[in-house]
C-alpha cells in the first residue's frame, strides 16, 4: 500500500475570496491532529512562513512519530515575488528566490529529509506582449539550475500549474517542465505531478506521468481532484475516478513507492474526514488493482478492441 502525507497548511485557516475556513491551529496542533488521521502518517511542510525552527519540527516528530515527506518551498508570498521571483528582470530578486531553495534544502538536511518541492507560482504573465518568453525561459533555467545544483542530493521537485496566481504560469505542463529539467543537465531535479493540475492543464494524468517516468526524472505525487476549470482541491478521484484508477494504475506498474501526499482543502467540510477519504479512496484503489488479472489487461491496451477493455473494466473496476 502506498504511503500518505498530508501538506499541514490545510489542517489550519484557510481562505479564498470571500470566506475564511477553520480555526487557525499551531504546528504542534497540526501535528497532533495529523497523529489522529487514520492511514496518515506523515506531512509535508511549509518553509519559511509555517516552520523555520529544525529543533521545533525535530520535536515534533519524535513526539508525535509523524514523518516529513517533503519540504514545500514559497517563492511566491514575499512582496518582491509578486510579478515574479524565479524570472523577474531584477537579478537581485531572482537572487533571493534562489535563495530561498537554497535555505529550504538546508533545512531540508537538518531535519533529514531527501526532498523540497517548489511550485512557482508566480512567475508567468497575463497579457501579449506583456513578456520576453526566450528570457524568462533563461531565468528559469537559470535559477532552478543554481537551485538544483545545491545539495544536488536532496532532489528540487518543480510542481507545474496552468494559472493561479498569474493568468498564465510559465511552468504550466509536465512536457514544459521536463524540457527545462533536461535543458539545465542536472539530475538533481524532478517533478511534482500534482493530479488536480494535470486535469486542470488538460493533460491526462497518466499519461503526464508515463511521459515522466520514460524520461528518468524523478517525481513525487500530490493528490486531489476538480473540475477541470479550476484548482479547487477536492477530494481525489471525486470528480474523476477513472482517470484516478488509471494513474494508479501506472503508479503500480512503475513501482512507485514514495508518498502520495494530500494536497487537497478542506474548506467547508469537516477536516479529519476529508483527509481520511482521500487516503482511504486511495488505498481502496491501490487494493482493487492489486486483484486484478495484469497481463490480461495490458494485453487488451495493447491491442485494437477497445470495447473489449471497456468491458474488462465494466467487469472488474466498476464490478458492474
Amino acid at each position: 500500500m502506498p504511503k500518505h502525507s498530508v501538506i499541514t497548511s490545510f489542517l489550519s485557516k484557510t481562505k479564498d475570496r470571500f470566506h475564511e475556513y477553520n480555526e487557525e491551529k499551531s504546528l504542534e496542533e497540526k501535528f497532533i491532529m495529523i497523529s489522529q488521521l487514520e492511514g496518515i502518517d506523515a506531512a509535508e511542510v511549509v518553509f519559511p512562513y509555517e516552520v523555520n525552527s529544525v529543533d521545533e519540527l525535530n520535536q515534533l516528530k519524535s513526539r508525535y512519530n509523524i514523518g516529513v515527506s517533503a519540504v514545500n518551498v514559497n517563492v511566491k508570498a514575499e512582496p518582491e515575488f509578486r510579478n515574479g521571483g524565479l524570472t523577474s528582470s531584477v537579478e537581485r530578486v531572482r537572487k533571493r528566490a534562489v535563495q530561498f531553495i537554497r535555505d529550504a534544502k538546508d533545512f531540508a538536511h537538518q531535519v533529514e529529509v531527501d526532498k523540497v518541492t517548489c511550485c512557482p507560482l508566480g512567475d508567468g504573465y497575463e497579457f501579449s506582449f506583456q513578456t520576453d518568453y526566450i528570457r524568462s525561459w533563461q531565468y528559469l533555467v537559470e535559477t532552478f539550475g543554481e537551485a538544483g545544483s545545491y545539495r544536488p542530493e536532496i532532489t528540487l521537485f518543480i510542481e507545474y500549474k496552468p494559472k493561479e496566481t498569474r493568468g498564465k504560469c510559465f511552468l504550466d505542463t509536465a512536457a514544459k517542465t521536463l524540457c527545462l529539467i533536461k535543458e539545465t543537465g542536472l539530475p538533481g531535479l524532478g517533478i511534482t505531478l500534482d493530479i488536480g493540475h494535470s486535469i486542470y492543464a488538460n493533460e491526462n494524468p497518466a499519461e503526464a506521468l508515463s511521459l515522466i517516468h520514460h524520461s528518468k526524472v524523478p517525481y513525487y505525487i500530490h493528490a486531489n481532484d476538480n473540475d477541470g476549470t479550476w484548482d479547487w482541491d477536492y477530494m481525489v478521484g471525486s470528480k474523476h475516478f477513472l482517470l484516478l484508477v488509471e494513474f494508479i494504475y501506472y503508479l503500480q506498474k512503475f513501482n512507485y513507492t514514495d508518498y502520495i501526499t494530500a494536497d487537497a482543502s478542506p474548506t467547508r467540510f469537516e477536516i479529519k474526514s476529508f483527509f481520511e477519504a482521500n487516503a482511504r479512496w486511495i488505498d481502496k484503489i491501490w487494493e482493487l488493482l492489486q486483484g486484478i488479472d495484469r497481463k490480461a489487461l495490458d494485453e487488451l491496451i495493447h491491442g485494437d478492441n477497445f470495447m473489449a477493455t471497456w468491458q474488462y473494466i465494466e467487469k472488474t473496476i466498476f464490478r458492474l
